[in-house]
C-alpha cells in the first residue's frame, strides 16, 4: 500500500508539536524510543525523524513527500519549497539584536560591525538588501553569549518571547520575518501521495478550524433576541431553540478566540444570560 512520507524535527518543541497535531488528526503513530522511522497504525503514512536542518534536502531530492518545519527553516535553505499549510504553532521571528546599552537608531549602525547567527544567508540577504556590509560569524548554539564575550557586536536568532535577549543584555532591533510551522511539500511527490497528503490537509484544516474556535451556548429573552443575533460572527446562522420557560431561547453559536472575550462583553451587555463556552475538537466546514 502505497504510504505518503513525512519528516518532522527529532528532537525538541516542533517535534512535540507535530506529533500533537498529527495525533489530533486521528493518527497513531507508533514511535519507539529512538526510532528515526514509524508508521501510522490507522493511516498511510510513514514518519521519518530527522534532523532540523536536514529536510529541505530531504524534500528537495524526494526522499520524503511533505515536512512539517519552520519557515525560517526553509528561507535560510534558500529553497523554493511550496507550502501546503501554515500550521499556527511554533510562531517565532529571526531577529537581529544589539547590547542594551547601544544606542541604535538605524540599521546603518550595523555598517562594518561583526554579526553572531546561526542563520547566514537569511542575514547576508537582508543586510543586502539594506546596503549594508558586516562581518558575519557563525555560530551554531548559544547565539546570544557572543556579544558578552566580545566575539561580535551584534546577533541575529529566532525570537519567541524575548526572555533570553532580555537575560543576555540584548535588545531587539530589526525584525527580519515571521515565521510559523508550516506542512512543505517536495516536488518529486507522486499523484497517490497526492491523495492522500488531501486526506491530511483535509483533517489539519479541520483541527486547525477547532483550535480558532469556541463553542458558545446562551439564555436570550426573546425580546432581546434580535440584538444578540446580530452580534454574533457565527459560521453561517445561529442555531435559535426554545426554552422551557416562555418568552426565553437558547442561542448556540461558534465564535473566534481572538475575539472572543470583546464578543461576550458585548452579548453580556445586550442581556445574554447563562452564557456556556465549551472547546471544539474538530470542525469541518
Amino acid at each position: 500500500m502505497m504510504k505518503l512520507k513525512i519528516a518532522i524535527q527529532k528532537s525538541g518543541r516542533l517535534n512535540e508539536d507535530s506529533l500533537n497535531i498529527l495525533k489530533d488528526c486521528g493518527i497513531s503513530i507508533d514511535n519507539g524510543k529512538d526510532q528515526l522511522k514509524a508508521s501510522a497504525r490507522n493511516f498511510p503514512m510513514e514518519v521519518f525523524y530527522l534532523r532540523n536542518g536536514d529536510i529541505p534536502q530531504y524534500l528537495q531530492d524526494g526522499v520524503v513527500d511533505v515536512a512539517i518545519i519552520g519557515e525560517n527553516v526553509l528561507v535560510e535553505k534558500g529553497t523554493s519549497l511550496k507550502v501546503a499549510e501554515k500550521l499556527g504553532f511554533s510562531k517565532c521571528r529571526v531577529s537581529l539584536a544589539v547590547p542594551k546599552s547601544v544606542k541604535y537608531s538605524s540599521i546603518e549602525y550595523l555598517q562594518g560591525k561583526r554579526i553572531a547567527t546561526s542563520y547566514p544567508n537569511t542575514v547576508e540577504n537582508y543586510l543586502k538588501s539594506k546596503g549594508i556590509e558586516a562581518e558575519l560569524h557563525i555560530i551554531n548554539g548559544s547565539v546570544e553569549i557572543a556579544p558578552n564575550i566580545g566575539l561580535a557586536d551584534a546577533i541575529c536568532d529566532i525570537v519567541s518571547s524575548g526572555s533570553t535577549l532580555f537575560k543576555n543584555n540584548l535588545k531587539e532591533v530589526e525584525k527580519i520575518l515571521v515565521s510559523e510551522a508550516v506542512l512543505a511539500v517536495s516536488p518529486k511527490i507522486g499523484s497517490e501521495e497526492k491523495k492522500i497528503l488531501g486526506q491530511l490537509q483535509f483533517r489539519i484544516r479541520s483541527v486547525l478550524a477547532a483550535r480558532q474556535s469556541k463553542y458558545v451556548l446562551m439564555n436570550v429573552p426573546n425580546n432581546k433576541l434580535d440584538i444578540i443575533l446580530e452580534l454574533l460572527p457565527g459560521m453561517r446562522s445561529p442555531t435559535v431553540l426554545p426554552l422551557a420557560e416562555e418568552g426565553w431561547s437558547s442561542v448556540h453559536t461558534v465564535i473566534n478566540k481572538d475575539t472572543f472575550w470583546e464578543v461576550i462583553d458585548e452579548l453580556r451587555q445586550a442581556g445574554a444570560e447563562g452564557i456556556l463556552v465549551c472547546p471544539i475538537e474538530k470542525m469541518v466546514i
